[in-house]
């Protein structure tokens, strides 16, 4: 996979490094952190210096309570470091963001591929919100279709956000609500063809989907979800190999669904077939074992790490490179022995 000017082997046992740069006040680890300019560029030479093969740009904090901002506010944070980075380093660029204006702007400004942690359906788990239509998946696989670049979909259904709520009868309730078909017994999927949005239930068993609301069938529903994204992005004209999937740690998960899902990676790669993804960097699933601060969930992160490694995973997102790339290495080294 090219990402910008550079080769990606995909299908080798490499495991690539994401180097994350959040240029938000509020982030859950580093808020605040990088926002001037200047500090974003020095992060982004030390991580380059470490061993980062790609860069990740934030603007908007997607924390748990987190604030939605307006497009141009997100905007103006990435557009100007962006362009910087790429005025500066040779390094691929990520945008982090699931509107479409923002993603539009960032890759004019230089960005490489697109990381949307809402899978291009936004507006299938957010059909109330005015900015539903705005950021819907048919909006931004347009816009990665016309400037032909990669695509990174996370798995996020929000689906009972009220952990403690969650049942079938609260599910059913939401999917009922929002359900574009004339029984509530069918999930509200959604393909992208050239004219407009189309449903297609046959294909991903609603009654499955509804089992899987129950945290022990969570590997189910991150499969089909992430189905449902790389079929609206296939549909939308984008390439099966310009397409990476992320199984969405932390988000609109248990922590139980969290560590059945990191317990479960192998088999979510093997059953999409797309290069995966592994975004679980100091989050709340670490910090909720090891009883730590995000600042110090590092040796968490790292086992995340060496899992998605050894389950074939070609990336992983994460805030101390330096650490991940030697742990990766080493991982990589004994790999090698054994093949060689």
């Amino acid at each position: 996979m090219k990402i910008g000017n550079k080769e990606f082997d995909m299908n080798s046992n490499h495991t690539y490094v994401m180097g994350i740069l959040n240029v938000t006040p509020d982030s859950f680890s580093d808020g605040g952190h990088f926002v001037n300019p200047e500090d974003a560029l020095n992060h982004v030479d030390q991580m380059i210096g470490e061993g980062a093969d790609i860069i990740d740009v934030g603007g908007e904090s997607t924390r748990p309570g987190h604030q939605q901002i307006p497009e141009e506010e997100e905007i103006e944070r990435v557009t100007e470091v962006i362009a910087c980075i790429k005025d500066r380093f040779d390094i691929p660029v990520s945008i982090d963001t699931y509107k479409a204006p923002v993603a539009k702007a960032a890759l004019e400004a230089g960005a490489d591929v697109i990381n949307d942690i809402w899978g291009l359906q936004y507006d299938v788990y957010n059909k109330d919100s005015i900015l539903a239509d705005r950021y819907s998946g048919k909006n931004m696989a347009e816009v990665v279709n016309a400037y032909d670049v990669p695509i990174i979909l996370m798995h996020n259904d929000n689906l009972g956000r009220d952990m403690e709520g969650r049942n079938d009868e609260v599910i059913t309730d939401f999917l009922e609500a929002n359900s574009c078909f004339e029984s509530p017994e069918q999930i509200r999927t959604y393909i992208v063809d050239e004219e407009h949005m189309i449903g297609n239930l046959s294909k991903y068993h609603s009654k499955k989907v509804l089992h899987s609301v129950e945290e022990e069938n969570v590997v189910d529903r991150v499969i089909t979800g992430l189905t449902v994204s790389r079929d609206i992005a296939r549909n939308a004209g984008i390439a099966k190999e310009k397409i990476i999937l992320d199984p969405g740690i932390g988000f609109a998960k248990t922590q139980k669904e969290n560590l059945m899902v990191l317990a479960n990676l192998e088999k979510i790669r093997v059953s999409e077939g797309f290069p995966m993804l592994l975004a679980a960097s100091r989050k709340s699933v670490i910090g909720n074992v090891l009883e730590l601060d995000p600042a110090e969930r590092e040796e968490g992160t790292l086992v995340t790490s060496v899992l998605a490694a050894n389950a074939g995973y070609c990336m992983v997102r994460v805030h101390d490179v330096e650490k991940n790339v030697r742990a990766l290495k080493m991982l990589e080294a004994i790999r090698n022995s054994i093949n060689n």
